[in-house]
């Protein structure tokens, strides 16, 4: 039951600090946007905002799910090597 609560409360703070990394990056994308478009309070100017995060929030989800899927393969194929018994000559 320890282990448990460890593991939700580990789970918990990552999320928070996963959320305070999006919100300040989200920030840092809204004043380039402000830079290169000009004031962001116009509807096109926050539309094309929005599409443009989901276009990169996808692409780098993409991108990680291929990452751990190697990763994991090669993971799993190291641990099925060790475990396998050398073969004697």
């Amino acid at each position: 039951m320890k282990k448990e609560v460890l593991d939700k409360i580990n789970l918990l703070l990552m999320s928070a600090f996963g959320l305070v990394a999006a919100l300040a990056w989200n920030d840092a994308i809204k004043a380039l946007f402000v830079a290169i478009f000009g004031q962001a309070g116009t509807i096109v100017a926050m539309f094309l905002y929005a599409i443009v995060v989901t276009i990169v929030v996808v692409w780098v989800t993409m991108r990680l799910s291929t990452f751990s899927e190697k990763t994991g393969d090669l993971a799993n194929k190291v641990v099925s090597s060790v475990k396998k018994p050398l073969k004697k000559k």
